[in-house]
């Protein structure tokens, strides 16, 4: 099987274009990305705390990185509780059928 080469994609973020290689089927994935990296280093530079597009990159990876991991602590944290609710469902269940 023949290897595929990768796709190069243009993506434009605070005005700047940048040319990225990657597979085509995650050609979409990384317009999307670059779409909502974009997006938070606007809303950052708006804010007028930060200057300097370096700095300004570095907040928003600080920012996207704590969102995915506040978002992995919440659904670690579910799968938890619901593990104990089936867990107590499981003995109740069991307690009420007589075993």
């Amino acid at each position: 099987m023949a290897k595929q080469q990768p796709t190069t994609v243009e993506v434009k973020i605070l005005d700047k274009e940048y040319l990225v290689a990657c597979p085509e089927e995650a050609r979409e994935a990384l317009i999307q990305s670059a779409h909502h990296l974009d997006s938070k280093m606007r809303e950052i530079r708006a804010s007028g705390k930060v200057f300097g597009t370096e700095r300004i990159a570095v907040m928003a990876a600080l920012n996207i990185t704590h969102d995915l991991l506040e978002r992995d602590t919440m659904s670690d944290t579910a799968s938890s509780i619901l593990e104990a609710m089936d867990s107590k469902l499981d003995s109740a269940l069991g307690e009420s059928s007589g075993q």
